[in-house]
């Protein structure tokens, strides 16, 4: 481990809509608005202590922060998929060191399931992917999401029994949390007995489709120890931004993730940490091969070991690396970009929160993808041990 640099971050204020899951009498504003709501209660703040709103572009935070009573002097409306809010927090991050602002409301909220107040669904003929994948067929994540995949499986020799022991290790976590919308564990003949979705997808290999929301609050270390102390402080240690190809076709490598290698690299460096530093892990998992690439991509096992990594148990209960506690997208919750519901899970490990809490972790490490790996960030988060 390297010597760390005292964070300039925070994360102070941490929650979720009061349900996820099934909600048809909340509209998309109004999941963004109660999570707001919540995570503002969580730090003990008001939205007179906010100056700084980001979200993704529908509503989009100023409509957020007009429905809330908010004049913000910094606005990101960053939108590059479920990983949008891992870049909200490295850009708050920066503004607030650059004075732009103090404390940034970053708020989440879809309607993926209810499609209630939610954006249609379009594709322009003249895109990329109308032009280049939407005429083969692909038309979708299940669809779309099975090239890498497949090809992964090919190079690596990772098996079919090796991917389904992914639901099968986050549902042990799932079990363990009372606001996760699967709870009952399965086994590999589960997932296999399963509708076959998209070759080589079963159902149960991929995500939820939910409603719900999120919301983060951040500020400087500086000014957190100035606020109420409601839960133990989440620095932020490291972050990193990164993309690949605008669609999955045109990835340079479909066993690899290029945004995932970037953005944790540069992550992991700014923090000062190595992989043997990290107590617990948040992968994104919008289908059952992406904490794969995610552990091998950032490090944590060789080029097609993940596989049996997973299926050995290590990130289940009681394995040497946590992995994906709260039962991530494919058994929690997982409302179309689902990058907020892990960093919220995240903060709670570090709090000593969680439903499935992890004994004692220091640093956990937030992995999002965007998109069909079309963009990734990571964060490095922890608690005052590690500053």
């Amino acid at each position: 481990m390297s010597a760390r640099r005292r964070p300039g971050a925070v994360i102070v204020g941490a929650a979720e809509t009061d349900a996820v899951g099934k909600l048809p009498t909340h509209s998309t504003l109004m999941l963004h608005l109660e999570a707001a709501r919540n995570a503002l209660a969580d730090a003990g703040l008001t939205i007179h202590d906010i100056d700084g709103v980001a979200g993704v572009s529908a509503p989009g935070p100023l409509t957020v922060a007009h429905a809330l009573g908010i004049t913000p002097r910094w606005l990101d409306t960053t939108s590059v998929g479920g990983t949008s809010f891992l870049f909200h927090v490295r850009h708050a991050a920066a503004a607030i060191a650059a004075g732009l602002c103090t404390t940034v409301l970053i708020t989440h909220g879809e309607s993926g399931r209810s499609r209630v107040g939610a954006p249609a669904y379009a594709r322009d003929p003249a895109s990329l992917m109308g032009q280049f994948e939407a005429p083969y067929g692909v038309m979708g994540p299940p669809t779309t999401l099975t090239v890498p995949a497949l090809r992964y499986l090919h190079e690596t020799g990772t098996t079919q029994e090796q991917l389904a022991e992914v639901p099968v290790a986050q549902r042990r976590w799932a079990a363990r949390n009372p606001r996760a919308m699967f709870r009952e564990e399965i086994t590999v003949d589960d997932v296999f007995a399963s509708p076959m979705i998209a070759y080589p997808f079963h159902l149960l290999e991929c995500c939820l489709v939910t409603d719900g929301g999120g919301a983060l609050i951040v500020t400087s270390a500086d000014r957190a120890r100035d606020l109420p102390q409601r839960h133990r402080p989440v620095h932020l240690l490291g972050a990193g931004e990164a993309s690949d190809a605008p669609i999955v076709s045109q990835m340079a490598d479909l066993t690899s993730s290029q945004g995932f290698r970037l953005s944790g690299q540069a992550a992991f460096e700014e923090a000062g940490i190595n992989v043997d530093d990290v107590d617990h892990l948040m992968i994104y998992d919008a289908f059952a091969h992406l904490p794969l690439y995610g552990l091998e991509d950032l490090g944590f096992v060789k080029r097609g070991e993940a596989g049996a990594f997973i299926a050995d148990g290590h990130t289940s209960p009681g394995g040497s690396l946590p992995l994906n506690t709260n039962g991530g997208g494919l058994s929690y919750t997982h409302t179309g970009m689902y990058g907020m519901f892990a960093i919220c899970e995240s903060v709670r490990q570090l709090r000593g929160e969680a439903a499935a809490q992890v004994p004692d972790p220091q640093i956990s490490v937030v992995l999002g993808n965007g998109g069909m790996f079309m963009s990734a960030a990571t964060l490095v988060l922890g608690t005052d041990a590690t500053t």
